[in-house]
């Protein structure tokens, strides 16, 4: 169920502030600071802000995080300026000589190159563009991944032909391509090989990509003072109260750290981290019986929630009754035990959740969906028959000294 705070704001917005996003901030530091709290001293704390850029969510990460990951020039201005002075590693498969050169300019704390031609490209810039500038690099490589060892719902974004990071095999050349370029300082290795699974599984990712990575440090007799994993923490959107194991997760990198203790090592985290503390709150405009099913036809759709059509799941949604009906007309109902949300788009495929167990839906009823905080609007196609952009608030803390907020806010 939605934090009371959620439930209540949801239930003051009047039809023509819906749909709205919502995000309890309280939420968000509360678990941010739990996730710090679980990680070694050696690790570092990345924000993907491509989960969610809000500058609202940036400011409340600050406190708890490293630094933020940005993959686009766009992204660099935008949290550079949400959040100034903060150290911002690049990356991203595509980044073009104009957006290297922006990151250079801004002074980025880490790039992460992607590919030679990439690496060639950062090293004459430093050298004609900005001569006398170091860049900072991490290695993205694409490593071996053994897929099938993965929970179903895994999303493997290496081991296997991708458009991400450099082949293992040109390795050797992208070292030799460092040692020749004065402008260009190697800090470690990148490889974010699979967004999706439990702790036990992305620890024994880390564990290979750092062996994989010391093997090739030892082989050409360089320094490895970092590697980043990337981010991929299961966010399950079948159980919204489950959340990943933070704590064994930091207890298994402590573990890999005992005995590296010239070694960093970096995580990236985007949905895990603001999932949880974002809510879509809209209306059922309809409810319509076709061929023996029901739908409610709800204010907005995926054009301002993306998430469940990109990931082909169901959002998990809880209803708030609402007595009132303004109307002189029946008030539309579901008729059976289950029905299907839809939005306002003129497509089948706008679809947000199937065949939910809701016996009694109306129209006029509102419908809250949880872990809308990351990957939903901002991935979202707004102008898609051109229908009102959602509202945006921002739920804090009630003021009071000493408040925290209650552990069932952070895992509502």
């Amino acid at each position: 169920m939605p934090p009371a705070a959620v439930r209540d704001h949801a239930l003051t917005l009047g039809a023509a502030a819906l749909p709205a996003y919502l995000y309890d901030l309280g939420a968000l530091d509360a678990h941010a600071a739990r996730v710090r709290a679980a990680l070694p001293e050696r690790v570092e704390l990345y924000y993907a802000a491509k989960a969610n850029p809000e500058p609202e969510l940036l400011r409340t990460l600050a406190p708890h995080t490293d630094g933020y990951e940005v993959a686009s020039a766009g992204e660099l201005a935008h949290v550079a300026k949400a959040v100034p002075g903060r150290p911002l590693a690049f990356g991203g498969p595509g980044k073009t000589p104009a957006e290297l050169a922006a990151a250079l300019a801004a002074g980025v704390h880490r790039v992460h190159v992607e590919s030679l031609t990439e690496l060639r490209t950062l090293a004459h810039l430093t050298e004609s563009g900005a001569p006398g500038r170091t860049a900072e690099v991490l290695l993205r490589f694409n490593l071996p991944l053994d897929a099938g060892a993965f929970a179903t719902g895994a999303l493997a974004m290496g081991g296997g032909p991708t458009p991400f990071g450099i082949d293992p095999a040109e390795a050797d050349q992208a070292l030799a391509l460092l040692a020749r370029s004065p402008g260009l300082r190697l800090r470690g290795v990148h490889a974010h090989l699979v967004s999706g699974p439990a702790a036990p599984e992305l620890l024994r990712v880390a564990h290979s990509v750092v062996t994989w990575a010391e093997e090739l440090a030892a082989r050409h007799g360089t320094a490895l003072h970092e590697v980043n994993t990337g981010g991929g923490m299961a966010v399950d959107y079948t159980r919204p109260g489950t959340l990943f194991d933070w704590d064994a997760y930091g207890q298994g990198l402590a573990r890999l750290l005992a005995d590296r203790p010239g070694l960093r090592l970096r995580v990236e985290p985007g949905r895990a981290l603001t999932a949880y503390c974002g809510w879509y709150a809209t209306e059922v405009l309809d409810v319509k019986h076709s061929h023996g099913e029901d739908f409610a036809v709800l204010r907005g759709g995926t054009h301002h929630l993306r998430t469940p059509a990109t990931k082909g799941h169901d959002q998990p949604c809880a209803v708030l009754p609402v007595d009132h009906w303004p109307h002189p007309w029946p008030r539309p109902a579901a008729r059976s035990g289950r029905v299907t949300l839809t939005g306002q788009l003129c497509t089948p495929k706008d679809v947000l959740a199937r065949r939910v167990p809701l016996p009694g839906l109306r129209a006029g009823d509102r419908v809250l969906f949880a872990l809308a905080g990351a990957y939903a609007w901002n991935i979202s196609h707004h102008d898609f028959l051109m229908h009102p952009h959602p509202g945006v608030h921002f739920l804090r803390p009630a003021p009071g000294p000493g408040r925290e907020p209650g552990p069932d806010r952070a895992d509502a």
